[in-house]
């Protein structure tokens, strides 16, 4: 399996629109952050995660062609902002997309993208997809997956178990019957905002806490702030764990 970060940024992107931070204005493309998303390939089949704001580009830049399933985590506009760039992929395929998500993410994406469920012109183009609410595990092409329910401040966010990998996004507490699931990874990828604390989202030191309780084997972190300086906070990370960026691909 291999897994590419398409984006490793936070709602704003890094750099900030109109920010003269150090970070914003670094030469250090690993500062340079879309928001969060990542692919899955596994032979031919091809999972994405969250369809980020800036989906077309990530997809240009890391070589994307196809796309034979959505897992969302939940509907921020940061995860969701992409869905319309899905059209490319349900032409291409011929055949509509499945996303999947929580009920209450499919239930919101149906109503902030409710023109794709409607006919179009001879000339008309929109993302042709079944949105698919959650019920329990799912089998793509053999990958069994297990969502995981994460906290985002008072909101639940779906995490996802691939065998010995996972995906936690956008959490600031995790349950503790969630921890079990999380538990026994060979590669965790997980959120970290900063190093000050925010009230849904785990800081860089929240994360290392968790690191050490659910042990992966290797952990990345994603979702990060313009406040992290890319090479500098690498560097202090305790062994096993590094910092993500956009373009990184990893096997597992």
């Amino acid at each position: 399996m291999k897994i590419t970060f398409l984006g490793t940024g936070t709602s704003y992107g890094v750099p900030m629109v109109g920010c003269e931070f150090r970070v914003c204005t670094s030469d250090n493309p690993k500062n340079s952050r879309t928001r969060s998303s990542i692919f899955i390939s596994e032979g031919e089949y091809n999972i994405l995660i969250d369809a980020a704001t800036e989906l077309r580009i990530q997809c240009l830049k890391n070589n994307v062609k196809r796309l034979d399933a959505v897992l969302l985590t939940h509907s921020h506009a940061d995860h969701v902002l992409g869905f319309d760039d899905l059209r490319h992929f349900s032409r291409k395929r011929k055949t509509n997309i499945p996303v999947y998500g929580s009920e209450e993410t499919v239930k919101n994406v149906s109503r902030m993208f409710s023109y794709a469920s409607k006919e179009v012109t001879s000339n008309g183009s929109k993302p042709k997809v079944t949105l698919m609410p959650i019920g329990g595990s799912l089998n793509l092409s053999g990958m069994e997956i297990t969502p995981v329910d994460v906290m985002h401040g008072q909101e639940m966010v779906t995490a996802y178990r691939f065998k010995k990998f996972a995906y936690v996004t956008d959490v600031s507490q995790i349950p503790q019957d969630s921890v079990e699931k999380l538990m026994g990874l060979d590669l965790l990828i997980i959120a970290a905002l900063r190093n000050v604390p925010h009230e849904k989202h785990f800081s860089i030191e929240q994360s290392i806490e968790m690191v050490s309780t659910l042990k992966p084997k290797q952990t990345y972190f994603t979702h990060i702030a313009h406040e992290v300086e890319h090479d500098e906070t690498d560097a202090t990370l305790p062994a096993g764990i590094n910092l993500a960026y956009d373009g990184l691909s990893i096997d597992v």
